[in-house]
């Protein structure tokens, strides 16, 4: 038996926004995020804009002695999720689930880089006495659910799913299945960054990926004639998943409705995608199938988008072999042209404005968006957003590697 599974809690960490309500009138308003960077030297790089999170305070989450052993993007994991249950009916949710019978399925891409880049440093100039005992769980990607875990009391099944820029729609998708399926009542998911640093913004430079325009404001344009690359962003996202009679039951707030996960591989190339677009169409589809509808009856798309001339060009190409006359029809969001591109984060962050797009009967718009390319030819919500009741959504995320995860939302119905 195939149980419905809802959205019952929300936490967002962003540069645009650290509340739900904060991170929804920033999208709605087409509010960049994007700022020139000034907490790193950047005087010998060519990126000199990053999507980085200023407002977030961690000491408004914990005490200073545990900071001391947590990376930056643990951090903002475990302060999303407390947001996510900090409200009247998730704040007790052990009080209506035995606690096996909740999981934590919460990724990241790169995991604690700042911390292994410091730490690195200390081994060079000071030797290998220097190096924090705290290196290791500071800088492992299964920490962050491991700390949430930690946190909450939550004793079911826990792991992390590294895929790249796929990692946390991974997640997503999993912990959709794990209750679905029988498997767990109820768990906390999504994504956390914070991989801005030296070393990180040298690698993707290096590889051409990251955009070296220096104007916050034409850096991440996707779907842009003028695109040449992403912006780095970091931050959080993480969403409770319940099935929706135990939701209803314990009397829980229901934000929309989980209905389908596709996911493939492109078996292609380390970075570049498939030019073909046919393993990212069929994981649209196999979203679709899942979620027994028809393309015809998605209305709404949260773009992987990242800004990069070859991914926005084959994304567009997919959507035309899923949608095929219809995909005139889409309402098409890159949220990334605001967030930056959230790396492991991305997936939980745009699974969240899908969520919020779905409920409100908005499409966000793709700020930046003045000159399409030909190649991309669709609707992508340009510059302002759009009003309309939307019912089905997908949200897709395609990682480095060849990984290729999309999720199927729909508008919350009793």
């Amino acid at each position: 038996m195939k149980r419905r599974v809802v959205v019952t809690g929300i936490g967002i960490k962003s540069c645009i926004g650290n509340t739900l309500n904060e991170f929804f009138s920033s999208l709605k308003n087409g509010k960049n995020g994007i700022r020139p960077i000034e907490f790193i030297d950047v005087e010998n790089m060519n990126v000199k804009v990053a999507a980085y999170d200023y407002e977030f305070n961690p000491e408004d989450y914990f005490e200073k002695k545990e900071l001391r052993k947590m990376d930056r993007f643990c951090q903002f994991a475990v302060a999303a999720t407390k947001d996510a249950l900090n409200n009247e009916e998730n704040k007790n949710l052990l009080n209506y689930y035995n606690s096996y019978d909740v999981g934590v399925i919460f990724s990241s891409g790169i995991g604690g880089m700042q911390t292994i880049e410091k730490e690195h440093e200390k081994l060079l100039k000071k030797g290998p006495d220097s190096v924090s005992v705290f290196l290791i769980p500071m800088m492992i990607t299964n920490m962050a659910a491991g700390l949430i875990s930690i946190n909450t009391g939550f004793k079911g099944e826990n792991f992390s799913i590294s895929t790249a820029c796929s990692s946390s729609t991974h997640a997503i998708g999993e912990a959709f299945r794990k209750i679905r399926d029988g498997y767990l009542k109820a768990c906390l998911t999504g994504g956390a960054e914070a991989g801005i640093s030296e070393f990180t913004l040298a690698g993707f430079n290096n590889m051409r990926a990251l955009t070296t325009v220096k104007d916050p404001n034409k850096a991440s344009i996707p779907f842009n004639l003028n695109r040449s690359g992403f912006v780095m962003g970091e931050g959080a996202g993480a969403i409770l998943l319940e099935e929706l009679s135990l939701a209803k039951k314990r009397g829980a707030k229901i934000y929309g409705e989980i209905v389908g996960y596709g996911t493939t591989c492109d078996s292609f190339h380390i970075t570049k995608p498939d030019l073909e677009a046919k393993p990212q169409a069929q994981a649209i589809m196999n979203a679709l199938k899942d979620a027994e509808i028809s393309s015809s009856s998605v209305n709404h798309v949260n773009a992987h988008g990242t800004s990069t001339k070859i991914n926005d060009a084959v994304e567009t190409k997919a959507l035309k072999l899923v949608f095929k006359e219809k995909a005139k029809d889409l309402l098409i969001s890159s949220t990334k042209s605001m967030t930056g591109h959230m790396l492991g984060a991305a997936g939980a962050a745009e699974a969240i404005a899908t969520i919020l797009s779905l409920k409100e009967g908005i499409s966000f718009p793709t700020i930046g968006l003045d000159e399409k390319d030909p190649e991309c030819d669709l609707f992508y919500t340009p510059n302002v957003f759009v009003k309309k009741d939307l019912k089905y959504a997908i949200s897709s995320s395609f990682g480095f590697g060849g990984h290729n995860a999309v999720l199927c939302f729909k508008k919350y119905e009793d």
